[in-house]
């Protein structure tokens, strides 16, 4: 956890503007900020009659980093250009603001964008082929760089974990049985006989593309050394909202041909439930007691949709079928006039910036998630509150009580209450998704899929 907050505000960019101008020579002739949840900027420099397109990639804002030095990513995809990885050219680190100076890779990652269905697949087949060679690179000069090396099929497997607990411990803000529940069954499940360690991107399948070429990977924030299969998983993860552009069955096929190695369908699906633990994990404390100034739209919407993946994996790896739950009751909330005048309200605020305007409508989505929990919020609360009761063999009045009570009881159950439990949790998250669903913050989470990999 950092002592003070980057400051990405005009001072920070006025640093940033000094110090490109340091690194890079030549005149700025434009800097402009995306419109997204955390700090970025592209910057065109003027250099010896060259115009330079650059990225300026900043931190993540708040107590939500895995590894919370950004030196770290550039360090890792500095080692990968050097090993002949597509990746930006990485010209320098800015202390503060925390800032990485690369190339700005060209084109764009929506597959859409491509001219054919031929021209998606051999992007995607050069993604894979570019995968293939990350996974066969030596491990010694990202170990030093000071990423760590696991020793043993367990260590590999639990990496990931191992890595995202000190912040899942340090920043937890209220019970979790279902991400203690899960934990537990990934602890006694590892795939022991996977005891290959390479470098991995974790979070993967982003690249760009522009004119049938593939340009370039970009992302190695969250990168480790562990098993391959899991940026098979993560890319599995991303494909179902943001296309690779091919089948991913064939994708995996592709890669089988290149590797020579066969995928092994089960460990994908446990890193998949395993990923997407980590990333509930990752934003859990500030869903559960929000920090000023953090993206808590994106954050509940990663929560909302991430559990349904931990679910839909589960159910894979177990055989056990989870009962889809039934809507709840319509009716207009209590505080409905209410909230209608602060929706209102906050439409009526002006922004000038694409910025501010982005700000503007992450607070009117979160007055649609509170809208329909004023309305039928109760009425869901109160079947959780059942469920847990049936359980447990005790009444709860507030879901708190009922929570702590639930974890304690996950910690120490063994693997024959198994089903149960995870039936449980599937009723939980299934009410959740039936009530904040129709919202724009919880629509990702009603489209989660798994898709086939053979």
């Amino acid at each position: 956890m950092r002592d003070t907050a980057p400051d990405y505000g005009e001072a920070g960019e006025v640093r940033l503007r000094a110090f490109v101008q340091e690194v890079m020579g030549g005149e700025i002739t434009s800097m402009v900020r995306q419109v997204r949840w955390r700090p970025a900027w592209f910057v065109d420099v003027l250099r010896g009659g060259e115009l330079l397109h650059l990225h300026l990639r900043g931190d993540r804002e708040g107590d939500v980093a895995i590894f919370p030095e950004l030196q770290r990513e550039a360090d890792v995809i500095s080692v990968l250009g050097e090993q002949g990885i597509k990746v930006p050219r990485i010209y320098g680190f800015c202390q503060h603001p925390p800032c990485i100076l690369m190339d700005a890779v060209p084109g764009s990652r929506d597959m859409a964008e491509a001219q054919s269905d031929a021209a998606r697949s051999a992007i995607a087949r050069d993604y894979m082929a570019e995968v293939v060679a990350m996974h066969r690179l030596p491990v010694a000069p990202f170990v030093a760089k000071g990423l760590h090396l696991p020793q043993g099929a367990e260590e590999i497997a639990l990496v990931g974990l191992d890595a995202y607990m000190p912040l899942y411990q340090r920043t937890k803000s209220r019970p979790e049985p279902m991400l203690e529940f899960v934990i537990g069954w990934v602890r006694r499940n590892v795939p022991t006989h996977r005891t290959r360690a390479a470098f991995i991107q974790f979070d993967s399948g982003q690249f760009h593309h522009k004119d049938g070429q593939l340009t370039g990977l970009y992302d190695f924030e969250f990168s480790m050394i562990g098993d391959p299969i899991v940026d098979i998983a993560t890319m599995r993860m991303r494909d179902s909202v943001e296309p690779l552009g091919d089948d991913f069955r064939v994708l995996c096929r592709h890669y089988e041909e290149l590797s020579g190695e066969k995928i092994d369908h089960a460990v994908v699906d446990f890193h998949t439930l395993l990923f997407a633990t980590l990333g509930a994990m990752q934003f859990t404390g500030t869903v559960g007691v929000p920090r000023p100034g953090d993206a808590h739209s994106v954050y509940l919407e990663f929560d909302l949709a991430l559990r349904q993946v931990m679910l839909l994996a589960m159910g894979a790896l177990t055989g056990v079928t989870i009962t889809p739950e039934p809507p709840p009751k319509a009716r207009i909330g209590d505080n409905a006039a209410l909230l209608a005048k602060l929706a209102d309200t906050v439409a009526r605020i002006e922004t000038p910036s694409k910025l501010e305007a982005a700000r503007k409508d992450s607070a009117a989505q979160l007055i649609e998630w509170l809208v329909r929990s004023d309305a039928m919020g109760g009425e869901m609360r109160a079947r959780d509150l059942a469920d847990v009761a049936a359980l447990l063999g005790r009444r709860f009045e507030e879901w708190p009580e009922a929570e702590a009570a639930l974890e304690v009881y996950v910690r120490s159950a063994g693997p024959e209450q198994d089903q149960r439990l995870l039936q449980l949790f599937g009723a939980i998250e299934g009410r959740r998704v039936q009530l904040y669903g129709p919202t724009r913050i919880g629509n990702a989470a009603t489209h989660v899929r798994l898709l086939p990999t053979h």
